[in-house]
């Protein structure tokens, strides 16, 4: 029998739904606005820190489109050539954005070690500094909102896109600590040192997000859930007397995906079965809120082995 709340066509009311594409609308509203900000900022200090910092922004700008449009697609429901829907473009979205992260840190080091050799020249520094901070603030606000709203609706989409506009967000403090640095001790290496240290810092967060990505697309097990899992339907077989086995559970993207058998004995009806093991996944769907899809299968306890072995024997 099959128990869902959640899947692509029900999970969400039209309130979330709005509330959802308000978060993607101003992700990338705000990252076309910290872009040209940035930009301003390097052209007016030619600092290779803000340089980077700006760098990191046109990244974000692809990465946020491409993820605005799979959100779009993410919450489409399933049709005739996409039978379980359209959720897993989150992982692919999840991997592109952190690809996209490993791409801006490695031209942020490129460009900070190249302006290092031929010089380092920086201007309004004070000015720099004082945009710079208004960015990381506008940043850091917004990531944390998406991160809070990815989280709240089970979204990995909008959860990565959050942390790629707090990594911008860290990415600006970097920036306003090296030109500080500058400022107080006229040393001007202090700002591509930062930059590098920054661009370390998320070419770790993009590695983690592509990490991520590919586990999802692998249906990599989640250990937590996992055990979670197991001593709830521990605690629920012994309650009604029954056995299960055959677990299996996934990440779907916007929904989490379990499935297994329960092994009822003889002498109860297939109408008494239904009952419990509809009251075993109203159970489920309490202790995993969200975007649950339950699949389970009624079988018998007596003679159940001996059945499957007639029928691998047959084929």
């Amino acid at each position: 029998m099959d128990s869902l709340k959640g899947n692509s066509n029900t999970v969400y009311t039209e309130s979330q739904m709005n509330q959802m594409r308000f978060a993607m609308f101003l992700s990338v509203s705000v990252g076309f606005i910290m872009l040209v900000i940035k930009l301003y900022a390097y052209f007016i200090t030619r600092s290779a820190a803000i340089l980077s910092d700006a760098a990191e922004s046109i990244v974000h700008i692809f990465a946020v489109v491409f993820a605005a449009y799979s959100f779009k697609l993410s919450v489409k429901p399933p049709d005739e050539k996409h039978l379980y829907g359209h959720d897993r473009i989150s992982f692919f979205s999840a991997g592109f954005e952190g690809a996209m992260i490993v791409i801006a840190a490695l031209f942020i080091i490129f460009e900070a070690i190249h302006k290092w050799v031929l010089g380092l020249e920086i201007e309004n520094i004070g000015t720099g500094t004082t945009i710079t901070f208004v960015a990381m603030v506008i940043n850091g606000g917004l990531g944390w909102y998406l991160i809070r709203k990815g989280k709240e609706y089970h979204s990995i989409l909008l959860e990565a896109n959050g942390k790629h506009v707090l990594t911008d967000s860290w990415t600006s403090l970097g920036v306003i600590i090296g030109l500080i640095l500058t400022m107080i001790t006229g040393w001007r290496p202090f700002d591509p040192i930062l930059a590098i240290l920054v661009a370390i810092n998320i070419l770790w967060t993009g590695t983690k997000l592509m990490r991520r990505s590919i586990g999802g697309l692998m249906d990599e097990s989640d250990p937590a859930i996992d055990t979670k899992l197991r001593a709830t339907l521990d605690r629920l077989s012994t309650r009604f007397n029954i056995a299960y086995h055959g677990l299996r559970h996934r990440n779907a993207g916007n929904r989490t995906l379990i499935e297994f058998h329960l092994l009822f004995r003889d002498n109860i009806s297939l109408v008494h079965a239904h009952e419990q093991a509809t009251l075993i996944e109203d159970e489920l769907h309490q202790v995993f809120p969200g975007q649950v899809e339950i699949l389970t299968h009624l079988e018998p306890y007596e003679g159940h082995d001996e059945v499957h072995e007639k029928i691998l024997k047959k084929t």
